[in-house]
């Protein structure tokens, strides 16, 4: 299945549509109607979830594509089909940190400079005021200089709203890893804002 390039051209699916489990089943059986039940009903999340951990337009397009398109290849590998969607969110967060890996390795090549990374208070509503994209610009600061599993686990955490369980789900390690991994996250972001706006 070719996976459209852009969600919101997607028609919504309708309340009576059949659950995950019946979809990935008839998936499975070549139905690409099914296949496309499946993208829309999750292609918003996983967007906005890789939105929020690269901050890069075109990365973001390239990333939720190629995870829908590894989803549908290996989907008699999923145990749980109630459960499809955060397995394509998981494989979208680990090609994530493949594309932090190669931003990473870019940059140490003098590639790539970050210029085109997208900050959080572009993100921000429309009727955002201006201390609240203060506080997003903050923000950014704090999570950049984050390792990325820490960076990772704290966005999924607090600005996707993932239980402490699906965090560690999602990012491929244990409970204890990821609560650790969010402690100190959590504590150089609350430093970071109590160092103010001109600290550097």
């Amino acid at each position: 299945m070719r996976v459209p390039p852009d969600e919101r051209a997607v028609t919504p699916l309708p309340r009576e549509a059949p659950g995950d489990a019946e979809l990935v089943a008839r998936a499975l059986e070549g139905d690409r109607w099914a296949e496309e039940a499946l993208y829309r009903r999750h292609v918003h999340r996983v967007t906005t979830l890789v939105a929020r951990l690269l901050r890069h337009g075109p990365d973001v397009e390239d990333v939720v594509q190629d995870a829908f398109i590894e989803a549908y290849r290996d989907l008699a590998q999923l145990r749980d089909p109630a459960r499809v969607g955060a397995w394509i969110a998981r494989i979208a967060v680990h090609r994530c940190h493949k594309r932090f890996r190669r931003r990473k390795l870019r940059r140490l090549l003098g590639l790539e400079r970050g210029a085109h990374d997208e900050p959080l208070a572009l993100q921000a509503r429309v009727d955002a005021g201006q201390d609240a994209r203060a506080e997003l610009a903050l923000l950014d600061r704090a999570l950049d200089a984050l390792p990325v599993a820490e960076r990772t686990c704290w966005v999924l955490r607090h600005l996707e709203g993932y239980r402490l369980a699906e965090v560690a789900e999602l990012a491929g390690c244990s409970l204890a890893t990821a609560k650790r991994r969010l402690r100190r996250a959590q504590d150089a972001v609350r430093a970071h804002f109590e160092e103010g706006p001109d600290a550097a």
